[in-house]
């Protein structure tokens, strides 16, 4: 059976990071593959700061070297029911592919708001997790806590959400997401607005 690491995700905007993680994960843990599915809406988060779905789809896409093929982006959230629920997505991927092992790939601070997910329980009994590092995680704790696989993947001290003030504020974001993607950003006029 195929290891599938499902990377989940709003990417708004994906960023280096993300990708070194990926990486990471393809090169030095079991996953055989990693897909980066792209979500419309976290339950957890504000649908307000989020960039259209086809945008966050589209840098995905460029953001992903087309020599890289263990690397791509699962666009099955974007046709079901929003808010979109990690366990209904693991769900339906299993139905459609059957052939492949599913594994959860999650920060350490989504760990830390798991108890608030849909069906949490079903999710630590049933689907392998691995967890990479975030900012202000203790790792220590959450592996006492949780029956997870921590992977030791960089940290960094980025986010996302920095990224958007930066370009809001006409800031240089230029060494922290891939050229492709800060393209597609000032040609869209993403993020423009705080």
């Amino acid at each position: 059976m195929v290891k599938t690491g499902l990377f989940f995700g709003s990417f708004n905007p994906v960023h280096n990071g993300h990708l070194a993680i990926a990486n990471y994960l393809v090169d030095f843990t079991e996953v055989d593959e990693l897909w980066f599915v792209v979500s419309p809406q976290n339950p957890l988060k504000d649908k307000n700061t989020l960039a259209p779905d086809y945008h966050r789809l589209a840098m995905v896409n460029k953001a992903i070297s087309i020599d890289e093929h263990r690397i791509s982006v699962c666009d099955i959230e974007m046709s079901m029911p929003i808010p979109s629920y990690t366990i209904d997505t693991l769900k339906a991927l299993e139905k459609k592919y059957p052939e492949r092992l599913f594994c959860l790939i999650l920060g350490s601070d989504s760990l830390e708001t798991l108890t608030k997910w849909k069906d949490y329980q079903d999710l630590l009994n049933s689907y392998r997790i691995l967890v990479y590092p975030r900012q202000g995680s203790n790792m220590d704790e959450l592996a006492k806590k949780y029956s997870v696989k921590i992977v030791n993947a960089p940290l960094f001290d980025f986010s996302s959400t920095m990224i958007r003030k930066k370009i809001a504020k006409g800031e240089d974001v230029s060494k922290l997401i891939p050229q492709s993607v800060l393209k597609y950003i000032l040609k869209e006029g993403l993020y423009r607005t705080k």
